[in-house]
């Protein structure tokens, strides 16, 4: 959005991110522009590592960098929890702000990054295509691992529930690289950790989303794992997903990003493709498989959001 690159061309993502005030705007920036039923909070899901011990920054072009990667048991352990009220406390002045000036028009979603995640960040030092460094970790230092994910779980979850304290009316937990495991890693791995965020998060008694990508092999397993509503990508059809998830749960996905890249006549079939398999079922959030993508055209999301609602 141009509200947003003008921000940015005056702060960093970060910079946003630690000043509440800048923060509220930018998440009420969709909400004034789009016909959204939710608003999503303005944060980044790296937020806790600061206050555990693991600095990182922002490169242009290349995503978040971390100063000093955990590789070790010795860096696991130097590792500090920290009381997210407190660490994290612009965050929950953004979400009192924000939830002052939406004025009830639409709910507020906060969120947070599973342990699964997050460990891997950590361990890879930023983005990564094949997670070598954090499987390597996973399988062959699993209590280090475990010792690692645990702490993440536990930050997660109190940091969750902050921001339900502070206003926030959903969660969303966001463990966007899960998919690089196959169903046995899952369990093992990272499904007890997860459990423990979501058990957390459901706790507060707001409802709790639980969102990954490239799971199609995954779902039946992270529905077990917890969440009300289980995301789905655009790699798997929403009636077979939903089948997998199981329709006790709610659904949430699961358009092509790229395809707002494109004629809007295509979006919208694709579109209508979604809602034919949600076969209008109580339970279906209709959003996007991902993130939409910086090159998007404003004006193709706002076509989206009226066909939806038409």
């Amino acid at each position: 959005m141009a509200e947003y690159r003008a921000m940015r061309s005056q702060y960093t993502l970060l910079d946003i991110c630690r000043q509440p005030e800048l923060a509220a705007q930018v998440t009420l920036q969709p909400v004034d522009r789009i016909d959204v039923d939710a608003a999503i909070l303005f944060s980044d899901l790296l937020l806790p590592l600061e206050p555990l011990g693991i600095p990182f920054d922002f490169v242009k072009g290349e995503g978040p960098a971390i100063d000093k990667p955990i590789r070790t048991a010795a860096d696991v352990a130097h590792l500090r929890r920290f009381e997210p009220r407190e660490a994290l406390s612009y965050v929950l002045s953004t979400i009192r702000l924000v939830r002052r000036d939406l004025e009830n028009r639409v709910p507020l979603i906060g969120f947070a990054g599973a342990p699964f995640t997050l460990a891997s960040y950590a361990i890879e030092g930023g983005p990564s295509s094949n997670y070598t460094k954090t499987k390597a970790l996973m399988y062959g230092e699993p209590k280090v691992w475990h010792t690692l994910c645990d702490t993440f779980a536990s930050v997660v979850a109190e940091y969750l529930r902050a921001q339900v304290e502070a206003g926030v009316q959903a969660l969303q937990v966001f463990d966007s690289w899960v998919g690089a495991l196959n169903p046995d890693d899952y369990r093992e791995f990272a499904m007890p950790h997860t459990k423990h965020v979501l058990d957390a998060a459901s706790s507060t008694g707001v409802p709790v989303i639980h969102f990954g990508t490239s799971t199609s092999t995954l779902l039946e397993i992270m529905a077990e794992a917890g969440g009300d509503v289980i995301g789905a990508d655009w790699r798997i059809p929403l009636d077979e997903a939903w089948d997998k998830i199981g329709h006790d749960r709610a659904i949430q996905g699961n358009l092509d990003p790229t395809l707002l890249l494109g004629p809007i006549d295509r979006m919208l079939e694709g579109a209508a493709d979604v809602l034919r398999r949600a076969a209008g079922r109580p339970g279906h959030i209709f959003n996007l498989g991902h993130g939409i993508l910086p090159e998007t055209p404003v004006e193709n999301v706002q076509a989206l959001a009226r066909f939806v609602h038409g």
